[in-house]
């Protein structure tokens, strides 16, 4: 069986929870690994997991789901791709520091032979430099300018831009941080590192197709 998922901002829990009890009658919540679950009476099913990596252990209870979901935690956001980066960190999901940067990569070429080599060893410098610049803000806004040691961070962009990044020793640490969900993001701006955080502030529920 299939399933999908959605990420829904904490605020907005309440109501979807009662808009899936309004389609498949009211459910029974449990919590279980650390998930809010429930199953309605014509055997849909649907569980909430807490943003950030975190395990809820408190009551079945959505208005309790919710306030976990919203309680304070040490976070960032890294999002990278060729063309720039963003970074951002906090904790409430109001962003206490962020750096967006863009670094020019040129696409790929037609050319064939040594003209095409070249062109490759360049793109392959300035992706190299770009990365660099994104791991040099990561540095200072997540580990040097942090008050605390993050809890948790979520990444999105390219993966491999991602981990050339987290590739850079000092961030470590904040590697080993890691957490879902990935965010598929175009190239990183302000707007879009405004949805990134709403989006890793948001519960991911998943509900399997029928």
């Amino acid at each position: 069986m299939t399933s999908r998922e959605v990420l829904v901002p904490a605020e907005r829990l309440v109501r979807w929870f009662e808009n899936f009890a309004t389609r498949h009658g009211e459910p029974q919540l449990v919590v279980r690994q650390g998930r809010l679950c429930a199953a309605a009476p014509d055997g849909a099913v649907a569980e909430a997991a807490l943003p950030w990596g975190r395990e809820y252990d408190g009551q079945a209870d959505v208005g309790l789901f919710r306030d976990a979901a919203q309680a304070p935690v040490g976070w960032g956001v890294l999002l990278v791709r060729k063309g720039g980066f963003a970074v951002a960190r906090g904790t409430t999901s109001e962003p206490e520091a962020t750096k967006v940067g863009q670094r020019h990569v040129q696409g790929r070429t037609k050319a064939g032979g040594q003209s095409q080599q070249r062109f490759a060893r360049r793109r392959d410098n300035q992706a190299r430099q770009a990365y660099e610049a994104a791991g040099e803000h990561a540095h200072r806004v997540l580990v040097l300018e942090a008050g605390r040691r993050l809890d948790a961070l979520v990444c999105g962009g390219d993966r491999t831009a991602v981990e050339a990044v987290l590739s850079d020793p000092r961030l470590a640490r904040v590697a080993d941080r890691r957490t879902g969900p990935w965010l598929a993001v175009a190239d990183p701006r302000r707007s879009v590192l405004e949805q990134a955080v709403a989006d890793a502030w948001s519960a991911l529920v998943t509900v399997p197709d029928v």
